[in-house]
């Protein structure tokens, strides 16, 4: 029985929408979903609850999203596991075409699916920025920014051993060579993105401070000896060849290069001082 493994800290606001779009039908023992509120202080444990006993709560006081995974490891039933975030949609469907990716004939050992980003109600650099992000060849390509990961024992073994990280779910993409990971081109997610400039850039903030930890991470792990870690960063040869294939994407290739300068900028002050526990949370996209 594939286990959900649900985290989420103050998603009240989103978590119905996620867990009704999962049950829908299902079977009454199909999946064992399981939502970790972690350092909750508003209603998201009775959000979990009033959806009865398909759905098991778990609560913990610190609000932390990587013991809000362990823990919930400790409770899960099942393999496949598919962790997933509170505030996406994902159906069960695409939880099945998952979990068929990680027990098939040619199993992968981990496997995310195919984002999509509705832009309804986002401000126009919001969408002029997606419109680059969505195309870089890492972004089509890694398991990050998709809001699920789905593992195998033997993949859960692999990133079950990572550190702590801001960066967990870019982290546990790159813990898997190409081939042994994939993304699962009949299952979709429904990611939310920020509406506004100022969220966005909160976004890059985070993810910019939790990039420069993971480098920083495997530099250390790696001291001592020739390394060849591999990186999801965008390089200046990717931009070029997006732009020499559509020419059109000029303008949003400056919106992009700019948000990317003022994210490092920012987030400049947080990573010398070691600040990778600050989440600057986007609550724009968390908006009906």
């Amino acid at each position: 029985m594939p286990s959900i493994v649900i985290p989420a800290h103050n998603e009240e606001r989103t978590l119905g929408r996620l867990l009704a779009t999962l049950l829908r039908g299902t079977a009454e023992d199909e999946f064992d979903i399981l939502v970790v509120c972690n350092g909750c202080t508003d209603g998201t444990a009775a959000v979990a609850a009033a959806h009865g006993p398909r759905v098991r709560v778990v609560e913990t006081p610190v609000p932390s999203k990587h013991q809000a995974l362990r823990l919930g490891d400790t409770h899960a039933r099942g393999f496949p596991r598919i962790y997933v975030d509170a505030d996406v949609e994902l159906g069960a469907a695409d939880v099945r075409a998952l979990a068929a990716a990680l027990t098939g004939p040619d199993p992968v050992l981990a496997a995310a699916p195919e984002r999509h980003l509705p832009m309804t109600g986002c401000s126009w650099p919001v969408r002029a920025y997606y419109r680059v992000w969505q195309r870089l060849p890492a972004v089509q390509g890694g398991l990050f920014g998709r809001g699920v990961i789905a593992v195998s024992g033997t993949g859960h073994a692999r990133i079950a051993a990572l550190p702590p990280l801001m960066a967990d779910d870019l982290a546990a993409s790159l813990a898997f060579a190409d081939g042994e990971r994939t993304v699962v081109r009949t299952a979709r997610v429904v990611v939310r993105p920020p509406r506004t400039w100022r969220d966005l850039i909160r976004r890059r903030i985070r993810a910019a401070t939790s990039t420069a930890q993971l480098e920083r991470r495997q530099r250390e792990s790696d001291a001592g000896r020739s390394s060849d870690a591999p990186s999801a960063r965008t390089g200046l040869g990717d931009l070029r060849a997006l732009l020499r294939a559509d020419p059109t994407l000029l303008p949003a290739l400056v919106v992009f290069l700019t948000a990317a300068l003022v994210a490092r900028r920012a987030a400049r002050r947080a990573i010398r001082s070691g600040d990778f526990d600050t989440w600057l949370r986007d609550d724009s996209s968390r908006q009906e």
